[in-house]
């Protein structure tokens, strides 16, 4: 049998198929623990399942996806319908349920849920508290720099000058009474204490996850940080990318393609061309690509390749492109040792 299931926050509507396509049963289960507990005795009862198509494995079915895994069921990440086919039916909780699990017996979705149940999951939750620090407080930057340039000739020359952590630090001290009676100076002093205030909290919480995020990889992948180039957090987006559960890719061209760093195949006919790859996972990507920079500056390994490929004839970025793909091997080669052990070459 083959499970399929549509997500939702309260609730989540299961279908149960056999593998010549015929549908069984369909039910509905709350989202909760003793939901999932019933509807995996529910499914069990109709047949052996070994495999579920669940929407939404990364949101409103990750826990779900968790909880199937545990009770050794493969789960496969099931895509919507589509557009196309939405126009041609009607839209239903029951229907999406069972083409999810349509999905999964066509072969149309393949890719295997994260399980979330290890150190990846750990610095996904870091990055993503990290990130929403970082943004706040370079909002907030912004913000007291444009109340800056508008602010009296006076305050502004006094502020004139100073780099951004001195220029918060007297902005945290500006009282409203140095602004005398002058209720415009006064307000302005107050706002830019109050974003100087508010710059600090999140750039302190940056500073405390990042530590946490480069401890964690440091822990768990000390192979890969110490790769040339790879940081915490480029090392961060590319485990996100990869995921806890080591059967999720098939191999180093794979991982490749889930970074959209292969070429994809783009012929006709007698022509024979590859093009770009904008697909994949563009976090992944970028992090590959700052990776690259910083090898190309003072990799002498790299800088050589990049010479050697500038003599046959490619540009810069064909060559950026091709050292991608090779970085994204290299990750996946090194990630995937540091999991089988440490006596492995």
């Amino acid at each position: 049998m083959i499970l399929g299931v549509d997500t939702h926050g309260d609730v989540h509507v299961a279908a149960v198929i056999t593998l010549t396509g015929k549908t069984l049963a369909i039910q509905s289960f709350s989202a909760t623990r003793t939901g999932y507990c019933e509807l995996a005795q529910w499914s069990s009862g109709l047949g052996v399942v070994r495999r579920a198509g669940v929407e939404g494995s990364g949101s409103y079915g990750a826990a779900l996806s968790r909880y199937l895994l545990s009770q050794g069921i493969d789960v496969i990440e099931a895509p919507g319908p589509g557009r196309s086919a939405r126009r041609r039916r009607s839209k239903s909780d029951q229907g999406d349920a069972e083409t999810a699990a349509r999905a999964v017996l066509s072969g149309r979705a393949f890719s295997r849920a994260k399980s979330g149940n290890g150190p990846i999951e750990i610095a996904r939750m870091y990055t993503l508290a990290r990130d929403s620090a970082v943004k706040a407080c370079t909002q907030a930057t912004n913000q007291l720099k444009a109340v800056l340039v508008t602010a009296d000739p006076t305050l502004r020359e006094e502020l004139a000058g100073l780099k951004r952590r001195a220029l918060i630090r007297a902005c945290v001290l500006l009282g409203e009474d140095a602004g005398g009676t002058d209720p415009v100076l006064q307000a302005t002093r107050f706002t830019l204490r109050t974003l100087a205030e508010r710059i600090e909290q999140p750039d302190v919480q940056a500073r405390e996850l990042h530590k946490r995020l480069s401890e964690l990889i440091e822990g768990h992948y000390p192979k890969l940080i110490a790769a040339v180039g790879v940081g915490p957090q480029s090392a961060a987006v590319l485990l996100v990318a990869m995921g806890d559960n080591a059967v999720r890719l098939r191999g180093e061209a794979s991982f490749a393609a889930l970074c959209g760093a292969s070429p994809v195949e783009y012929s006709s006919g007698s022509r024979c061309h590859r093009r770009l790859n904008r697909g994949g996972n563009r976090q992944a990507n970028a992090a590959l690509h700052r990776i690259v920079l910083t090898r190309l500056r003072w990799d002498p390994r790299t800088q050589a390749y990049y010479e050697r490929r500038v003599t046959e004839g490619k540009t810069r970025r064909e060559i950026i492109r091709c050292l991608k793909w090779y970085v994204a091997r290299e990750v996946y080669r090194l990630v995937q040792r540091q999991r089988q052990g440490p006596g492995c070459s």
